[in-house]
């Protein structure tokens, strides 16, 4: 969508809940949820909510207002949509450059490559790997996003037939690789209700490939290798056209070329959320399988130089990459650096606070605290798990924070460990009132027993030390004092 003529867009951080509300019914109904239109504003331009959250926008009498919030509230980095229902993919829909001037959205995809000359059993054994890599990072689960076909044989009936086996041994979205128009609409006719994205336009064949992206509906990389002057004509190209999901390739260069690959990444984007360049306004598309092009002999070289370079165009804003390794140790680290990097800088990631049951903890079972900081909680529910510990742990409510952080900042106090012990009912649960702290909040021990009227004990710094502290300690503890 195209600012209005005379009118200068605003950056996501100049734009206030008021100038949005403005714009919206002003009627307080509640349909959004929210407590009024105010609430809502608010919560719109953090980032919280979106515009279909307010369905009397959406009606005819409200029309005008909603088409100025859509312009109003659009990203410099327009979102294109590839592949369908659940597992449907949404690149791009950036505001910002830096993290903490606002929450990134969208996280980068990755994709992970199959090509035609591989066999029907080759194909399906590899995307078979590709869909059933998971990881569990502090209790959300990491996986790719998308399988790239690409075609080396350029054989339209051999790409077909890879693109069908493909997609019938995944759900996950396609995105097919050939700059051949007739081998792109071989593949394409096998699956254009999947919506695949298509690899790429370029100088010599944008207006064939353009009208299979229109015929199809299905989004489109433009690619233009180290040119990004070549580049932005071409995405103006076709967008007179009449192609308006667009995704580009500025060019992925391994080796000497890296400096110049990440400048030109910075720099698009910088033009497209300072400036406001509407040419260079879409999701940015990275290539990391371009190190496999070079003569390095050794394999797992190219699988480091592979991985590196993934981790800087992610770092870069490429908003799609696609790979060719299927290492773990490859893969792992870009999965949990995008999830770093995707998480909102302004909450700390954590969990539901409460009291959480471990094996079959009895009335004499040892009673833990921690905070409710993800990866402290799952650091200590694995090593809890691993020792196959019968116990219960209180995780306090710090606002996400860590042990040492949430006791610096006087979160995590004997008050609030008194206020978790009552509001879960601990003492109902076991019939001792001995409660083990963490060994980074000792401090609050001595304390924390004249506002409990527990006995404290300090436990470990580390929660691997846990197993052994009970097996010295608890039992010891329930000897010399037993409670009725």
């Amino acid at each position: 969508m195209k600012s209005a003529p005379g009118t200068t867009r605003k950056s996501i951080q100049k734009i206030s809940p008021i100038d949005v509300y403005k714009l919206l019914p002003k009627t307080n109904c509640g349909e959004c949820n929210e407590a009024n239109c105010i609430a809502f504003a608010t919560r719109l331009v953090n980032g919280e909510l979106v515009l279909s959250g307010c369905p009397p926008l959406f009606t005819e009498k409200y029309a005008r207002a909603r088409e100025a919030l859509e312009e109003l509230m659009e990203p410099p980095v327009r979102a294109v949509t590839f592949g369908t229902g659940k597992n449907a993919v949404t690149i791009g829909g950036k505001y910002v450059l830096w993290r903490h001037e606002f929450t990134y959205h969208n996280p980068t995809a990755v994709a992970i490559d199959v090509h035609d000359q591989m066999t029907p059993d080759e194909l399906v054994k590899r995307v078979g790997s590709i869909a059933q890599f998971t990881y569990n990072y502090i209790g959300r689960t990491l996986s790719f996003n998308a399988v790239a076909v690409r075609s080396v044989t350029k054989d339209p009936a051999m790409f077909a037939a890879a693109v069908r086996t493909v997609a019938g041994a995944t759900d996950l979205p396609l995105i097919l690789c050939t700059l051949d128009p007739a081998v792109m609409k071989a593949g394409l006719e096998k699956v254009r209700d999947r919506r695949p994205l298509i690899y790429a336009a370029n100088a010599d064949n944008w207006s064939a490939m353009a009208d299979l992206a229109l015929e199809a509906g299905v989004p489109l990389v433009v690619s233009a290798p180290g040119d990004p002057t070549l580049l932005r004509s071409l995405a103006r190209t076709l967008l007179n056209y009449g192609v308006n999901d667009l995704v580009l390739d500025p060019g992925t260069f391994a080796g000497n070329g890296l400096p110049e690959t990440i400048s030109t990444f910075t720099d698009i984007r910088t033009q497209a959320c300072r400036q406001f360049d509407e040419l260079f306004g879409f999701p940015l598309l990275g290539l990391p399988l371009a190190v496999w092009t070079g003569d390095e002999i050794s394999e797992d070289v190219l699988k480091w130089k592979e991985a590196v370079l993934a981790s800087m165009l992610m770092s870069r804003y490429a908003d799609i990459l696609i790979m060719h390794s299927l290492d773990g140790w490859v893969l792992l680290p870009q999965l949990i650096w995008r999830f770093n990097l995707y998480t909102d800088p302004r909450k700390p990631v954590s969990v539901e606070a409460g009291v959480k049951p471990f094996g079959r903890p009895d009335k004499n079972s040892p009673v833990l605290v921690t905070t409710n900081y993800a990866l402290t909680y799952f650091t200590v529910e694995s090593d809890i798990k691993a020792a196959n510990l019968d116990c219960y742990l209180i995780v306090a409510d710090t606002g996400g924070l860590s042990v040492e952080s949430a006791v610096a900042g006087r979160i995590f106090t004997a008050e609030s460990i008194a206020t978790a012990l009552k509001e879960y009912s601990i003492a109902d649960l076991v019939d001792h009132t001995t409660l083990i702290i963490p060994g980074l909040a000792a401090r609050l021990s001595g304390e924390t027993e004249e506002a409990t009227g527990w006995k404290i004990l300090v436990g470990p710094k580390d929660s691997s030390g846990i197993p052994q502290f009970l097996r010295e300690h608890w039992r010891k503890e329930r000897t010399e004092d037993p409670q009725p």
